[in-house]
């Protein structure tokens, strides 16, 4: 797993190559503030070497940050990180690689039946409850969860994996209420405490597309309040004195910037956004569609594009998501190896500090 002496070495390796607070604290470690996703392309033999070369050139020049899901290509993209960090001449003690469970995953293609897959895999074979099965994709039981983290560490092929996420949680409201998705949470969050204590996972959290940045009234709200307090109550029922949430992964960008702007979060003094609520409860934040895959590449608001530091829009791009406040990493898919070096780029400049990024909302 990503160790503190690991990640701190790595730092010392590259600091001195990029702008200020481009490594930033999670916990004990020092993770760079430009990650690569791995969730876009097709599920063949061709988009899987180029994620191999794109993710040993990213640890090789400055990323050591990894981020992928059990159901991302049909879990291509878990086998591909693996073998890449196998191959990599950087120690996996200085990566830090999270992955994700939720979302039903085929297994190296996509199936000519995906109901049929999803019926004799899961359900037949009794690791899904069809009581537990929301629209027939998404799942956070206990039990399955415990069957798709087993596979992602094989998948990875390591021992530990340094954060997991319950994958887009809101999923579940399509067909529960909103109190006893908190309590499947709870019960999901209670397993991966005890998977913690284990060794087979350093952190936890949820990585969300609109739980968090939407209004209270809207059908996808989650409380990020209350899903702190049940893990809290989570690592109780496992018999720990701290919890292991300590992550939360949204999507933020020049377009998406609800994470800051809607204040739909209960605070301890009114409410206040997700960024900041994370912030203040001591949590990592981990931002998503940066560059909202690929359309800020091309363009950027021109009043917003002229305050950022980079010789690239997708370089301002990135800028502005990992200038945000209570900000930790902000990930950026790529496949491509000049992407990548692009990227890492836009780590060599300044971020903006709170005070400029708050302007630009005014």
């Amino acid at each position: 797993m990503a160790t503190e002496s690991g990640t701190h070495a790595y730092r010392n390796d590259h600091g001195d190559e990029f702008g200020r607070t481009y490594f930033r604290r999670l916990d004990d470690a020092a993770v760079s503030s430009i990650g690569l996703g791995t969730y876009l392309g097709d599920s063949t033999d061709e988009v899987d070497e180029a994620y191999h070369n794109a993710i040993t050139t990213a640890l090789a020049g400055g990323i050591n940050v990894v981020d992928t899901a059990i159901n991302y290509r049909c879990q291509r993209s878990e086998r591909v990180v693996g073998r890449a960090l196998a191959d990599s001449d950087v120690d996996r003690e200085s990566v830090f690689v999270a992955t994700k469970g939720g979302f039903v995953p085929f297994d190296g293609e996509r199936p000519a039946n995906p109901g049929e897959f999803v019926t004799d895999e899961y359900l037949n074979t009794g690791l899904i409850d069809r009581d537990d099965l929301v629209r027939g994709s998404h799942c956070i039981a206990p039990e399955y969860i415990d069957d798709q983290l087993n596979r992602s560490l094989d998948n990875l092929g390591l021992d530990t994996i340094d954060c997991y996420y319950v994958h887009n949680p809101e999923t579940q409201l399509l067909e529960h209420s909103r109190e006893e998705v908190y309590d499947r949470l709870e019960a999901v969050f209670t397993r991966l405490e005890e998977r913690a204590n284990d060794g087979d996972i350093r952190h936890y959290g949820v990585a969300t597309w609109t739980a968090f940045r939407v209004p209270t009234d809207h059908d996808d709200y989650l409380s990020l309040r209350e899903i702190v307090s049940r893990a809290r109550n989570a690592a109780k029922k496992a018999e720990n004195t701290t919890t292991h949430f300590r992550v939360v992964q949204l999507p933020f960008n020049v377009v998406m910037a609800d994470a800051f702007t809607v204040e739909s979060q209960d605070g301890p003094e009114g409410d206040q956004s997700a960024l900041r609520f994370a912030h203040e409860a001591g949590l990592n934040v981990m931002t998503s569609a940066s560059i909202a895959q690929g359309d800020l590449a091309e363009e950027l608001p021109a009043d917003v594009a002229e305050r950022l530091n980079g010789e690239t829009t997708a370089q301002r791009a990135i800028n502005f998501a990992r200038s945000a406040p209570g900000v930790t990493c902000s990930l950026v898919g790529a496949s491509d190896t000049n992407h990548v070096e692009e990227n890492l780029d836009a780590g060599r400049y300044d971020p903006m500090g709170a005070n400029a990024f708050d302007a630009v909302f005014e």
